[in-house]
């Protein structure tokens, strides 16, 4: 049985007239007659804006190349492109976790990996890294060699994953050049072994978090993408939030704290099994030019899991600014505060350091963290907003 209600809202803005529709979708799930499951599905569509003068045209330009610069410089190489819905469409399906309402109990006990090593689940994975194609990891190994050594050792893999024994490979080292000049972006190419199984793992956690993250977080989210985040910031420059903490997280994957990820996994997946192969994944090491590297610290990005777990770990960021009562959007590693004045904003970034430096032991690059202001009168496509200069 469905319900689906909504709610429509107006308002008024300086360009023009903003239609919304905030929808609800309740699904009862039945079992011989009686009610055995029930989710809450959020849905929010935006109509296209009405009266959209010069200059918010030019803004919403302006801010929507810092988030196609981050997308493009990234999905050559990612197993999962994150943000586009269609990617999704699959994993994010509220209607099929529905129709299997003893999983949904099930997700928070020891049952997970079970869950995870399920036939449909990995054809599925299979499917998803086949389709994706991309270039093999450090064992040479191909998409297209993929299925028969699937066929011919799946029981083997199956065994030693349960049991613990498994051991993944190292990541292949690449580097792709970043927007800035002279600057590399280093991901790491799981073998395509390795792919199918973490792709199966995200097909499972995604659901379970999806209900913990952010509204305002766009990055690596199903049914959420750039254009999304940029009608946030707009929302919140209209409603007078003209004054911007741009935080830089420096090279946030290379330095994530591994065991402080593993602590917050493990507060809501309680199966051991899948806390220790997601481990087992972040220290499988990286070859460089033939030689092993170690991982102790950071994520290699590169795999399906990793947009997952950046947004796990940052999601953390996110309470404690919900928490506080800011205004933010957070695209991946890129986030903004926004605020009314330019003290505010200077003491919500003096603030918010402690906690993520102390709290996440995260590195934030002061020098390219700033204060910044809208000017209606100046776009720049540098930055998501326009800005004048460091306050």
């Amino acid at each position: 049985m469905w319900q689906i209600y909504g709610e429509k809202e107006t308002c008024g803005t300086k360009g023009g007239l903003v239609s919304k529709w905030k929808q609800s979708m309740k699904l009862v799930v039945t079992t011989n007659g009686e009610k055995s499951a029930e989710v809450i599905v959020p849905r929010r569509l935006q109509t296209s804006w009405e009266g959209l003068n010069f200059r918010r045209y030019k803004l919403m330009n302006a801010t929507e190349s810092r988030f196609k610069n981050r997308q493009l410089h990234m999905e050559d190489y990612l197993q999962m492109v994150s943000a586009e819905q269609k990617e999704y469409a699959e994993v994010f399906d509220y209607r099929k976790i529905a129709e299997k309402s003893s999983i949904i109990t099930d997700y928070w006990t020891d049952n997970l990996l079970d869950l995870i090593l399920r036939k449909d689940n990995l054809n599925k994975a299979y499917k998803r890294v086949k389709s994706n194609k991309g270039a093999g990891g450090t064992d040479g190994m191909q998409v297209d060699e993929l299925l028969p050594y699937l066929k011919e050792n799946q029981e083997t893999l199956i065994r030693q994953i349960r049991n613990g024994r498994y051991k993944p490979n190292p990541v292949r080292r690449v580097e792709i050049p970043k927007e800035t000049k002279g600057e590399y972006r280093k991901l790491g190419v799981p073998t395509v072994v390795d792919r199918v199984i973490q792709q199966a793992i995200t097909q499972e956690l995604m659901p379970i978090y999806e209900e913990q993250f952010s509204e305002n977080s766009f990055g690596f989210r199903p049914q959420k993408g750039q254009h999304d985040a940029l009608r946030q910031c707009q929302k919140n420059v209209n409603d007078g939030y003209v004054y911007v903490v741009d935080m830089d997280l420096e090279k946030f994957f290379d330095t994530v704290c591994q065991s402080k990820l593993i602590e917050v996994l493990s507060r809501t997946i309680k199966d051991g099994r899948v806390i220790s192969l997601v481990h087992k994944y972040l220290n499988a090491g990286v070859l460089v030019k033939g030689m092993f590297e170690r991982t102790e610290i950071g994520m290699p990005q590169g795999g399906p899991l990793s947009p997952l777990l950046s947004n796990v770990m940052l999601n953390e960021l996110d309470k404690e600014l919900e928490r506080r009562g800011h205004r933010f959007v957070r695209y991946a590693d890129d986030c903004m505060i926004f605020c009314k004045s330019r003290k505010s904003a200077e003491r919500t970034l003096s603030n918010i350091l402690p906690f993520i430096e102390e709290k996440l032991f995260l590195k934030v690059n002061r020098k390219k963290t700033k204060v910044v202001s809208y000017q209606q009168s100046e776009i720049s496509g540098i930055y998501f907003l326009q800005i004048s200069r460091k306050m």
